[in-house]
């Protein structure tokens, strides 16, 4: 194997010196959103525990992404995802902040979900005949299961790989990556499924889709990449990143952007196109009231900006291969993977008309403020670039 011509020292100076500076305001305005919102919940609680439903889903899918692509990454062995590794890392390496963060979700049950509301069980059949599923004790005790399920995969893949850094390359402990991912990915996708019908699906407990967990697993993987190529392009000016990270790895990289966006759309038009054929009234109405009233303006602008406007741009071989264009459309998609979210929950609590509260801007700006905060400082405590990684070797070495 090729010997590194940097040392790990020279690796952490490329992190530390461009990505620390963000830390300070990042949990700055974190913190000043979060004062702001826990001064809304006194005031709408309700508005505040639908809010911070919508935005922890974000963050957490910000997490869950990462550590699903990492995965991928360690089964494909593909040069592209050396490179966003470690930003990689960084983004799961958050997933015990966001257990702690579901604690306001655990606490405002009854002020966001039917079926925690005594009222309107008794005046449902279907809630009654879901309670033994559907309550706030096996609600909270699934949340453990998953979290300790998400945090140890996490924890391991991101331990083994720092490791590497200063015991060099150990094809032993590759090896338990590898079996550890190829075990994480569907353990990862039934355990996010079975989260995404806790927490989202269930919020309207008569209507259901047997699509809807992978539309969150597409929907996570593509917020994930969104943030990898915003980091990589950040960074990819200084050395000793510059002499790995080339056109071509964004050009991958755009590759596979393209292909999360088309993914993300062919789950959605799948289900819409079932679902609207089969004229089931149990199951239309979720499409109707996304389409009526205010609804239906949000609903165009996520065609456009979520899939029309990226696909476009994102054709265009040239612009993938340059690191602030495809920086461009990461961002774009970023701010749409939110905008996504809100259109899944919130209609649910304003079906008549389209609604958005102040709190929806203090909730995700509060929890977001504080998971940058984390994730920088997940990023630039180590090495940018796995040291001794093969790939990275390689790369260097023709460099």
């Amino acid at each position: 194997m090729a010997e590194s011509r940097f040392t790990a020292a020279e690796f952490e100076l490329s992190s530390g010196n461009v990505l620390r500076k963000l830390q300070t305001p990042a949990l700055g305005i974190g913190a000043i959103a979060l004062a702001a919102s826990l001064v809304g919940a006194l005031v709408w609680p309700q508005q505040f525990f639908q809010a911070w439903l919508v935005a922890y889903m974000y963050w957490l899918g910000m997490s869950l992404g990462c550590t699903a692509i990492l995965m991928m990454q360690y089964i494909s062995g593909g040069r592209w995802g050396a490179v966003i590794r470690r930003p990689l890392e960084a983004g799961a390496s958050n997933l015990p902040l966001m257990a702690l963060c579901f604690i306001p979700v655990a606490l405002g049950v009854r002020w966001v979900y039917p079926w925690a509301d005594p009222v309107q069980v008794a005046a449902s059949q279907v809630l009654q005949y879901k309670a033994g599923y559907l309550n706030q004790t096996m609600f909270v005790v699934r949340a453990a299961i998953y979290f300790t399920i998400w945090i140890t995969i996490s924890t391991r893949l991101v331990a083994w790989s720092r490791q590497e850094d200063t015991g060099g390359y150990d094809a032993t402990r590759s090896g338990r990556v590898s079996v550890l991912s190829h075990i994480g990915i569907p353990v990862w996708l039934l355990s996010m499924s079975l989260a995404s019908v806790d927490w989202a699906m269930s919020l309207e407990a008569a209507w259901f889709s047997h699509i809807y967990p992978l539309m969150f697993a597409g929907a996570q993987i593509l917020s994930a990449m969104t943030l990898a190529i915003q980091v990589a392009a950040r960074i990819a000016d200084h050395r000793p990143v510059n002499t790995v990270i080339s056109s071509d790895r964004f050009l991958d990289l755009g590759k596979l952007l393209l292909a999360f966006v088309m993914v993300w759309t062919y789950f959605h038009l799948s289900q819409f196109l079932i679902m609207w054929g089969a004229n089931l009234p149990e199951e239309v109405e979720w499409y109707i009231v996304r389409n009526s009233g205010g609804w239906k303006y949000l609903t165009l602008g996520l065609f456009l900006l979520h899939f029309v406007v990226p696909f476009g741009l994102l054709l265009s071989r040239t612009r993938k291969r340059k690191a602030m264009s495809i920086a461009a459309v990461a961002s774009l998609l970023c701010v749409m993977r939110y905008v996504d979210i809100f259109w899944w929950i919130t209609p649910t609590f304003s079906p008549g008309a389209f609604y958005f509260h102040p709190l929806h801007i203090t909730t995700v700006l509060g929890i977001g403020g504080v998971w940058l905060w984390r994730y920088v400082g997940n990023l630039a405590a180590y090495p940018v670039l796995a040291v001794n990684d093969p790939v990275i070797s390689a790369e260097l070495e023709h460099a």
